[in-house]
């Protein structure tokens, strides 16, 4: 599988990079040819994104280093890293998405459908019957719930033989009655048989993966939503009448700040005691049902854009403000649909019609001869385990299918897809098991196809595609070359600050040593005592070991304003800090010191300078590796 990855990363790359038609070289780094067409994407795109402009020799420069540095990323093998090529796999795969346009498409029609059943409540009857543990017991079941039907049909009380027959839980409570529901709120087969039966209908039997079903449809009513917000002063727990009391004259205060003009949203942020209170008291849209009452009647009945007058619920006391009424837009129910569609039904039809797409795309066919194979592989090895397995992973040549132009996928690559450990002695059941796995590798093989088809086909994506590749190449060479570099050489970091001491003085004295806060003043007494007999040396091991979590020890180079205790413990500024849990704290060493002692106490400076100096470093050794040829006639073509 590994060799697969590396191969197909390095296929995508060499395509990324092939040569299109009408697309002169603009200029060769390393003995790789740059096409005029992606130099102008970046060109363009980095124009747009710069404040103050670049020239265009400017940007020549800027790339050619950029490039320079790809290319070093590249002899250095970061590309044929396991770890870069899953990423990069992951992104192509994400990029890709946009440009099925079939796949966009369907999925465009459950997004679709989905919001314009959401406009409809329906008012349902629901029976039920067991699923059965094969496909014989479902079979009865279904022909036993279709007596049920004609039994009502035929005028029968549905609550008397909901009560008698029905396996669903819920009868103990509504007895077959699920009053007004929706779309999203039930399997999509189940959502299907909703919205396809009439009203005063009866459902034929129908079954999903919880069971056996029908419905009768009793009416259908017009979605009439409503979108408010709300402020709300909570009850203490067991609120005592005064408490409740004192709640309402805060309620009346908040009321008459609104009555006389104030912001609604704004007196929610800060007043009111609801999780809502961030969004401006913001509920969003709501059903009946979804509220307590009297909450629900009095947001319902309310004009849209009017405030209600304080009114209690269990809670505590309200003001509601009505926003609007209605259905609400797609696209404040789109990403309820979204999360829908991608966990039921609809999203493994997705999966199948863009397979069923890519496979008209690119012609796939399968081998006419792999059924005849298994049959006889399967008769001689007595059915399917490991052995069946192993041999034919081996030892098969057989292409599985074809497709594109001359392409194939081998039958091993079926194989792969299962589990040795399996034991099937019948051959049809173990030949069906098989096959039910050919689309698996049929999918991962035409979208890996229809990646490469896409970089050599469409420039917007290939583009796309190379930015980031290249991009994630520059940022691991420079994090190699540069920034880790720079802050695991200590050495070198010691030999740069004292050759440019005189560059880190500062303009204020800084607090240089260890602050120590403790869970009470009890603990803190006992750290003094051990500090007045205990070693420098071992000093804070000593306490961490003693003390454990009862502690917390912070090390700092820090000005006046930069921390709170050292301001108050050392600089002798501001009130003494509040800290949850640690409320107590001392210096447990050190002092103000008027200019750095060593490195350390300027390392962040002294690490930023450092990586300029090893970013220069590099930039002459690039020049030097990767030498650049520009065809200033191409150059000139630059739009």
């Amino acid at each position: 599988m590994k060799a697969k990855l590396l191969i197909s990363s390095l296929l995508l790359g060499t395509a990324i990079l092939a040569i299109a038609k009408g697309d002169p070289v603009l200029m060769t780094i390393n003995g790789k040819d740059i096409k005029l067409s992606e130099f102008e994407y970046l060109y363009h795109k980095n124009s747009q994104q710069q404040v103050e402009k670049e020239t265009l020799d400017q940007y020549v420069d800027r790339f050619v280093l950029y490039k320079q540095k790809v290319a070093d990323a590249e002899a250095a093998c970061i590309d044929t890293t396991q770890v870069f090529i899953k990423e990069f796999e992951g992104y192509q795969k994400d990029l890709a998405a946009p440009y099925m346009t079939e796949d966009t498409s369907y999925h465009w029609q459950f997004v679709s459908e989905a919001y314009e059943r959401t406009k409809k409540e329906i008012d349902i009857d629901h029976f039920m019957l067991p699923l059965g543990n094969t496909p014989a017991e479902t079979s009865e079941n279904l022909a036993r719930m279709d007596s049920i039907r004609n039994c009502i049909l035929n005028g029968e009380d549905w609550e008397a033989l909901v009560e008698k027959f029905s396996s669903d839980p819920s009868k103990q409570r509504n007895h077959g009655h699920y009053g007004f529901v929706s779309a999203n709120m039930f399997p999509y087969d189940f959502e299907n048989q909703l919205y396809s039966t009439a009203v005063g209908q009866v459902s034929k039997p129908f079954s999903t993966q919880f069971g056996v079903h029908m419905i009768r449809v009793n009416k259908m009513r017009d979605r009439n939503d409503v979108h408010a917000k709300h402020i709300l002063k909570l009850f203490p727990r067991e609120a005592t009448e005064e408490q409740k009391a004192a709640c309402k004259a805060q309620i009346d205060s908040i009321y008459q700040l609104l009555k006389n003009g104030a912001d609604f949203e704004e007196l929610a942020k800060t007043e009111s005691q609801d999780g809502s209170a961030r969004r401006g008291g913001d509920l969003g849209w709501f059903g009946r049902g979804r509220m307590v009452q009297p909450f629900e009647d009095i947001a319902f009945n309310l004009a849209d854009g009017a405030i209600s007058e304080p009114f209690a619920t269990q809670f505590g006391y309200h003001i509601i403000k009505k926003v609007a009424h209605g259905v609400p837009s797609l696209a404040d129910m789109r990403p309820m649909i979204e999360n829908a569609i991608g966990r039921d039904a609809r999203a493994n039809l997705i999966k199948e019609r863009r397979l069923n797409d890519l496979k008209s795309k690119y012609g796939y066919k399968m081998n006419p001869e792999l059924d005849a194979y298994l049959s006889n592989a399967l008769t001689a090895n007595g059915g399917f385990d490991s052995t069946f397995v192993a041999q034919s992973i081996k030892g098969c040549k057989l292409p599985l299918f074809y497709y594109g132009s001359k392409e194939s996928a081998p039958v091993s690559a079926l194989f792969q897809q299962l589990n040795p450990k399996t034991k099937i002695p019948s051959v049809d059941a173990a030949k069906e098991m098989i096959l039910s796995k050919v689309d698996a590798v049929a999918e991962s093989t035409l979208l890996e196809y229809h990646g490469r088809e896409l970089v050599k086909n469409n420039p917007e994506y290939r583009n796309l595609l190379n930015e980031y590749r290249d991009g994630m190449l520059l940022f691991e060479i420079s994090n190699r070359r540069v920034w880790k570099a720079a802050a695991k050489d200590t050495v070198g970091l010691e030999q740069y600050f004292a050759e440019n001491r005189a560059k880190y003085n500062w303009d204020e004295p800084h607090f240089k040593g260890i602050i120590l806060s403790a869970k009470n003043d009890s603990i803190l007494n006992l750290v003094k005592a051990d500090v007045a007999r205990m070693g420098a040396d071992t000093l804070t091991d000593a306490l961490h070991n003693k003390y454990g979590a009862d502690i917390r020890m912070e090390r700092m180079v820090v000005k006046k304003g930069d921390n709170t205790y050292a301001d108050y413990l050392a600089f002798h500024v501001g009130d003494k800090p509040e800290r949850k849990g640690y409320p107590e704290f001392m210096i447990l060493e050190g002092g103000i010191i008027n200019q750095p002692e060593e490195m350390a106490d300027v390392r962040g400076a002294v690490t930023s300078d450092y990586q300029d100096v090893l970013e220069q470093r590099w930039k002459e050794e690039l020049a030097r590796k990767y030498p650049v040829k520009i065809n200033k006639k191409v150059l000139k073509k630059v739009k």
